[in-house]
């Protein structure tokens, strides 16, 4: 499948493309939140002020595609949690008030699979609409499901991403958990910290995609998703997936790779990349922290490197004199929760 348009709400200023331009910006701390757009246009006031922050990432980079085409056939999102900060509220409201008369905005907003229902209440749209939950492996499984539509043949064109919010209340529990580090670092040295966690970022990338190449920016060509797999397994796994793609490692001439600075599963990353010697390396984590979902902004960022965008040197690892035609993303979540996806240019 092709992607002909996208969309992406970040910690950088992506939403009108900043980010190319050299505005890149750097963070102290373990927590970064994303740049929000001015939804105005976009979002009727009565309802943006009800609005939870994760239906807002969504809405924000959903609609402006939408609107520029309203022929989509479905809508396919992956997130984690979804509006976890507005279901918490909920929970609070239960208590507080003795499960007595409660505000249904907090409720509403709280599952999942209310992003992509307001997308297709704002936009009429009645068609296929489905939410993946798989924690890391959420928005390869959105792509999966978008692969199997297109080959059933139910569909020509669809609207697919990720969202995830910062929520306060389950920040402090994987902190406690130990997923973040435990002193505040800079952005710059975030992926040469070789300590224990990571930092937490937010976002939503959207993008629509078509069965058919016309108009089409690149190929969103095949995406494999394993979990737990022993040491070696993942040169093993890539060189596999390449080969069902008939491609060999030497056809990939960019890869993306999701270093977050957490020495516990970063070793992943310098395993693979050391398979592909020859090509470009990039990165993503540093400019948009880590989170359940974040092969979503890896998948934008591919795009634009296939589009010829002007790339900052913050998103670049190891530069070639190769062009990169063929890309490779791989991302793991907490060292448990693997997946590869591939693009190819046009």
């Amino acid at each position: 499948m092709y992607i002909t348009d996208l969309y992406s709400i970040s910690p950088q200023k992506t939403f009108d493309n900043s980010i190319f331009e050299g505005e890149v910006e750097a963070f102290f701390g373990n927590k970064y939140y994303a740049i929000e757009p001015n939804y105005a246009e976009l979002i009727p006031k009565g309802l943006l002020r009800r609005m939870g922050k994760a239906v807002r990432l969504g809405i924000g980079a959903g609609m402006p595609l939408i609107k520029k085409q309203n022929d989509i056939d479905g809508i396919i999102l992956g997130t984690a949690s979804g509006g976890l900060d507005d279901c918490i509220k909920f929970l609070n409201q239960i208590v507080e008030y003795d499960e007595g008369t409660l505000t249904p905005t907090n409720f509403v907003q709280s599952t999942p699979n209310s992003i992509a229902g307001h997308l297709a209440l704002m936009s009429k749209n009645s068609g296929y609409n489905n939410t993946h939950m798989g924690m890391g492996l959420a928005f390869e499984s959105a792509i999966l499901d978008a692969f199997l539509l297109f080959e059933e043949g139910e569909v020509s064109k669809l609207l697919i991403g990720n969202v995830e919010e910062t929520s306060e209340h389950n920040h402090n529990i994987d902190t406690f958990a130990g997923y973040f580090k435990d002193t505040e670092i800079t952005s710059t040295d975030l992926l040469n910290s070789n300590s224990k966690g990571s930092v937490r970022g937010e976002g939503s990338a959207l993008f629509i995609v078509s069965k058919n190449k016309e108009n089409a920016i690149c190929e969103l060509a095949d995406v494999h998703q394993f979990t737990y797999p022993k040491d070696k397994d993942i040169e093993k796994r890539a060189i596999e997936f390449l080969e069902k793609n008939k491609l060999a490692p030497n056809d990939i001439d960019g890869l993306i790779l999701g270093f977050s600075g957490d020495n516990r599963y970063d070793f992943w990353y310098n395993d693979l990349m050391n398979s592909f010697p020859e090509a470009n390396v990039y990165t993503y984590k540093n400019l948009v922290g880590e989170y359940a979902t974040a092969s979503g902004f890896a998948t934008w960022l591919g795009a634009q490197i296939l589009n010829e965008k002007n790339i900052p040197n913050e998103a670049i690892y190891k530069k070639t004199n190769k062009s990169p035609k063929s890309i490779l993303i791989y991302n793991n979540y907490l060292g448990a929760q693997h997946g590869f996806i591939l693009m190819k240019g046009i």
